[in-house]
Parts: C-alpha cells; structure tokens; sequence
C-alpha cells in the first residue's frame, strides 16, 4: 500500500467568524492510500483551537509511513487499533488515515462505505447550513443567497437575542444555535428562553468545555435542547457527557475517524442522547466521509464544502439539505 500526502489551502467564500476566530482560508490535508489498482481518500483540516496544522500532520504520518505502508487487507477495525498507538497524540492525522483506509477497503469491496456497514440511507437527516457571527446585514445577505431549511447561527456576541430576532423576520427555517463556548450559565439559560420563542431548536455548546457544574445546571434548567461539542472530543468523552448534555455533536477529527465515529454514536444512541455530526470546513473528501454516517445521525452539520470558494474533490452533492451520493463506490470521491 502506498501513502500520498497532498496539502491544500481552501479559499472560503465568506469571512468565517465563530466566537474566538475569523478565517478567510483553511488548510487541509489529504491523505491518499493506493493499493491493487484502487485509491481511497481521507482528510483533517488545521485548528488553531486544537494546536493541529497541516505541516505537523505530514509530519506525524511520515514517521509512521512503513507501518501504513506493510499494512495487508486488515479491516478498517484492525488498522486503526494498530495506527491508535502510533497517531494518538494527533487525532487529526489519525482521522485523515482512517477515512482513507475505510474508503480504500470498501473499494476493494466493490461496495459504497455505507453499504458495506449495513446503513439503510432512506431516512437520513438533512444538514443545516452555517451562517458565521459577522454585521446582521451580512448574515441575513448569507441567508439570502442560499435559501435553506434548517440555519446553524453562530453567535457569541453582545447582540445575540438582537441578531437571531431580525435573522427571524428573513426566514421560516429552523435556527441552531452554536456559541463556541461563548456565554456563561445564567447567559444560557436566559438566551435560552428568548431563543425558543425565535424558533431555535438546540443551543450547541454554550459553554467551555470544562464547565461540566455548568454542564450539567444547563442539562436540567435549560428550556432548549443542549449539544456538546468542544466538551465531547473522544470515545471516553460520551459517557462524561451523559446527563450533562442532551445531544453530543462527534467530529471525525476530533476522534480519530469513522472507525471511532460510529462507536461513539453507537454509545450515545443507547445512552438516549441525540446524535449529530458536525464538520470542521472540510472539501467534499471530508463531508463525503460524514455522509456514509448519516443512516445513524438524528442531526448533520456537513456544509463545510458549501463554505468553499472552490472544492477541490467531487463526492456527495447537497440539495436543500438533503444529500445525494456519488455512483462511485467507497465514499465516492474523486480529487480535482
């Protein structure tokens, strides 16, 4: 088996702002596996929040380089718990590894990824598409230009109730709201109450990821719907968020990969939280990758390639929220 390492810079279409950044371009990494004729795809985007770029990632694949390269026909299972040991100090290279692998052995497989897991596709959610914290202009510009069911509203501003009420008078869509680890308890809890009236179906992650008192106050006063994000970051992390979130929000990257993924879903699903997975502005390599754990998902935040000026693979296409897939088997990826 033989490893590519490629590294692009994606131009976005818009100033990306959350509560603690602005960006114009990210970085990715894409991590080619060829072997027997057959070439599968995985990718990690930089995050200056998790000290993750793109050069330390190459750097960390090549010094494993011959162990993936030695690797025979193992099941993704088996690769990943041999790599976990290797990469686990950088899970975003783990996770551009394991996409890649998966969508490699499912080629082999002469199957789509989702097939070969056994997923029945005919009750996927739709994504929702994000609209960055920027003047309420603007925002309600971004809405404008792309009409959509359901808006992920970034906020963490002094404005917050003021933004979400005229992004309303725009639009019937269902509101998320995600505050970055933006506000405080008492903050929470009373935006909660006003954003409900706004027709806001959950706040994801309004607090930093350590508050777990906060947490859990919110879990049991909140009149909306709390989802972890920055607060759930690996398989170990499900069970922490278990009675103190209400919904856990799993990010390939953060975890590891599908092969975590779907375990980590798995789990939150029989702890009777609602599960969704969320992207990190990845071209359609990586939101291809979210789309095969769609079949296990109540909610999806895969609009990353949407954010693009220019994408730089072809895979699934988004249509009003709904997603259809390639005819290719794998994720269905194929690089520009």
């Amino acid at each position: 088996m033989k490893l590519i390492l490629k590294d692009y810079v994606l131009e976005l279409k818009h100033t990306f702002t959350i509560s603690r950044e602005s960006i114009d371009v990210q970085p990715s990494l894409i991590v080619v596996l060829e072997d027997e004729g057959f070439s599968g795809y995985g990718e990690a985007t930089s995050n200056p929040y998790y000290n993750v770029t793109v050069p330390i990632m190459m750097n960390e694949l090549s010094k494993v380089k011959s162990s993936i390269e030695t690797t025979v026909n193992e099941t993704p299972d088996i690769f990943w718990t041999k790599m976990y040991p290797l990469l686990k100090h950088n899970m975003f290279a783990l996770c551009a590894l394991d996409l890649a692998y998966n969508d490699l052995y499912a080629r082999k497989q002469h199957k789509k990824l989702y097939d070969l897991w056994g997923y029945d596709i005919s009750h996927n959610p739709i994504t929702d598409y994000t609209i960055g914290i920027d003047t309420v202009e603007k925002m309600v510009e971004k809405m404008q230009e792309l009409p959509w069911p359901i808006y992920k509203i970034k906020l963490g501003t002094n404005e917050d109730i003021k933004i979400v009420t005229e992004l309303r008078k725009h639009t019937d869509a269902v509101f998320r709201i995600d505050a970055n680890c933006g506000w405080g308890v008492d903050e929470a809890l009373k935006n909660a109450i006003a954003l409900k009236k706004l027709g806001v179906e959950f706040l994801e992650q309004p607090l930093k990821a350590d508050n777990w008192d906060g947490h859990k106050r919110l879990f049991q006063d909140s009149v909306l719907p709390i989802v972890a994000d920055e607060s759930c970051q690996v398989s170990e992390d499900i069970a922490k968020c278990h009675n103190h979130f209400h919904g856990v929000n799993v990010k390939l990257v953060k975890c590891g990969g599908l092969t975590p993924a779907r375990n980590m879903l798995v789990e939150a699903r029989a702890l009777g939280m609602k599960t969704m997975v969320g992207c990190m502005t990845e071209s359609s390599v990586g939101i291809s990758a979210v789309a095969q754990l769609l079949p296990l998902l109540d909610y999806v935040d895969m609009d990353g390639a949407m954010l693009l000026a220019k994408d730089i693979a072809t895979g699934i296409t988004i249509d009003n929220g709904v997603t259809h897939y390639s005819d290719l088997n794998g994720t269905g990826v194929t690089l520009l």
